[in-house]
């Protein structure tokens, strides 16, 4: 059997579709469809069922799929290793957003940096740009806010970050708790917000999980950085929703003001997100140790 047509076989299998095993592949979609039909004459059963969106397996292509990929992996394995030898220090790279990668990740991956791993950094807060880069093969490790679907891509659960409703002294004095409790979402929608999009992704997270309700307003500042939305919120700007590790030392300071303290505060969970199968190349999975290790910590 050409292990070609596995590796095509195996990568379908993962991707869910023939459109994007194509692009993981570099391989047109009529080359890959041609693939499968091959294997499917040789083994004489039927793969795939094809469907509107994409594809799904039948019986005997999981059987053969949790069969052959242990074995295709640790080739790319051998072969990753192979080529280490001959052009030195392995490259990783990783993507999340811009704060959390910055602030968490890379500290937590420095240590493997000083023992030969050279590592790459991309930033972005779109998490379906995100998880496209990595089954396209632009990323080894991804810090997502969402769990994907699918076997193409495999999630850790990495860490929860609480989510905190703050504003400068300023604003915070014209408020109080018992107010925003009885009418908070009435009461704020007067007020200004700082926000990393013009969507307000954590504005409308927290004001579901505390009001049940929407933001009615939208936000007056927007900046695409965790870490410029406080910097302006302590200014003066307005409120924010701000992950709680990001602003605890102006909390402290008194920078800035939590404005409520609900009982059940919102979380944002984090998922550590790989290609399926790639943990068997060692930069990557002691990369992901590595990151699992240290979120205990977190």
């Amino acid at each position: 059997m050409d292990l070609a047509l596995l590796r095509t076989f195996v990568t379908v299998h993962r991707a869910g579709s023939f459109t994007r095993a194509a692009a993981l592949l570099g391989l047109s979609q009529p080359a890959v469809t041609g693939q499968i039909r091959t294997l499917e004459r040789q083994l004489g059963r039927p793969l795939f069922l094809r469907q509107a969106r994409g594809v799904t397996p039948t019986s005997i292509g999981d059987e053969l799929a949790h069969r052959a990929a242990p074995h295709l992996d640790a080739l790319v394995e051998i072969a990753e290793t192979g080529l280490d030898a001959e052009r030195g220090a392995r490259t990783l790279h990783v993507a999340g957003p811009p704060e959390f990668t910055s602030l968490r990740a890379l500290p937590a991956l420095a240590p493997l940096a000083s023992q030969g791993l050279a590592l790459r950094a991309s930033f972005s807060g779109d998490t379906e740009e995100l998880l496209d880069g990595l089954a396209a093969g632009h990323h080894d490790l991804v810090f997502s806010t969402a769990r994907p679907r699918g076997g193409l891509l495999a999630a850790t659960p990495l860490c929860d970050e609480e989510l905190v409703l703050v504003a400068s002294p300023r604003w915070a004095a014209r408020l109080s708790p018992e107010v925003l409790l009885s009418a908070g979402a009435v009461v704020l929608e007067q007020l200004p917000v700082v926000e990393v999009h013009e969507s307000m992704p954590f504005v409308t997270r927290y004001w579901a999980a505390v009001f049940e309700s929407g933001p009615a307003a939208a936000a007056t500042v927007i900046a695409p950085d965790l870490r410029a939305v406080r910097e302006t919120a302590a200014a003066g700007a307005g409120l924010a929703v701000l992950p709680r590790h990001l602003c605890a030392e102006a909390l402290a300071r008194g920078r800035l003001v939590a404005l409520l303290d609900p009982p059940v505060p919102p979380l944002r969970t984090y998922f550590l997100v790989v290609r399926t199968g790639t943990l068997a190349l060692t930069h990557i999975a002691r990369a992901h140790e590595e990151l699992v290790r240290a979120a205990g910590e977190w």
